[in-house]
């Protein structure tokens, strides 16, 4: 049971649109361990490096569950089960009693001394027949939902899995950023993250205040090379500039394998530029195609320093 409560920050998860930017119907979260002050230091860590590369991958999906998924499953909805049982019973009594209904139909029509007791009994195989349907239809419904929270926490796992280099002698995987960072994750072509990148400068500080990194992954398998002004006057910028964009994927077939799974679910084009927002606890705050709404997020994400620091981690933004 101690095990199950651990795994119980995951939620049902629902796309919505930001920005007028069309939908993607995927969603991701991730959980992680307790963190160290060596995990958590990787925040404030400079990295030098600003190329990264991407590119697609054709290898084969990852659509088995495991059960971890299973289990976060049961945490989620812990009556699931019992109800789907139930419902199981009431469709095998109803169907039990409307079978046994219709013998006796079949008896009182042969037997015209008993045509009085033919509209009772056509009552109870309408009712029988009726509860059937019914519970029927409410087990395939909860076996549905089950199916489709089953393959998004599959996903979920996928993605808490996914490796990102923090510099050239540290790597950790996504998970360990819960509670740290709320990353912003662009997938496109090297000219969809370098307009990005451009297009986040301005808001560079604020952005940082609020605890959001960046993970650039080209899609077109250009290698990215940020351009950082090195001045005097721009020195401190700079050096905040590099940290907002100093995280790159490890292993890349394996995040383009995971961005082209999402994409093919919500009826995305694979060539189409997205970018994924992750909230402090892990969960997906916002998802869409184009460039991210840089402005947006300064407006609606809370800094993560000040009187209301972790009080605010999980209200910064409706749950997909």
């Amino acid at each position: 049971m101690a095990a199950a409560l651990r795994l119980s920050t995951l939620i049902t998860a629902r796309p919505i649109c930001n920005h007028g930017n069309q939908c993607l119907g995927f969603s991701g979260q991730f959980t992680a361990n307790v963190f160290s002050p060596a995990v958590a230091s990787v925040y404030f860590t400079p990295c030098r490096r600003s190329r990264v590369i991407c590119s697609a991958s054709n290898g084969p999906s990852s659509s088995e569950i495991s059960s971890t998924a299973k289990i976060r499953s049961e945490v989620l909805s812990p009556f699931r089960t019992l109800r789907m049982f139930f419902y199981l019973a009431f469709v095998a009594s109803g169907s039990l009693g409307g079978f046994i209904a219709i013998t006796q139909l079949i008896g009182a029509l042969a037997n015209s001394s008993r045509a009085a007791e033919v509209p009772e009994i056509l009552k109870g195989i309408a009712i029988d027949f009726g509860a059937v349907s019914i519970f029927g239809f409410l087990y395939y419904q909860e076996n549905n939902a089950k199916n489709a929270q089953l393959a998004r926490l599959s996903r979920e796992e996928n993605l808490s899995n996914l490796k990102l280099r923090i510099d050239e002698k540290k790597t950790l995987p996504l998970s360990a950023f819960r509670g740290i960072a709320r990353l912003v994750i662009l997938a496109g072509p090297a000219s969809f993250i370098e307009e990005s990148f451009k297009l986040s400068e301005p808001f560079t500080e604020s952005l940082l205040e609020r605890g959001v990194l960046v993970v650039p992954c080209a899609s077109d398998g250009t290698l990215l090379n940020f351009q950082f002004q090195e001045t005097e006057e721009t020195k401190e910028i700079t050096a905040k500039r590099r940290r907002l964009w100093q995280l790159s994927p490890v292993l890349a077939t394996e995040w383009a394998t995971w961005l082209d799974e999402q994409k093919k679910l919500a009826n995305i084009s694979p060539e189409s530029p997205v970018y994924l927002s992750l909230r402090m606890d892990g969960r997906v705050r916002g998802s869409g195609v184009g460039y991210p709404p840089w402005n947006a997020f300064v407006l609606q994400l809370p800094p993560v320093k000040g009187m209301w620091t972790g009080l605010l981690d999980g209200m910064d933004g409706r749950v997909l």
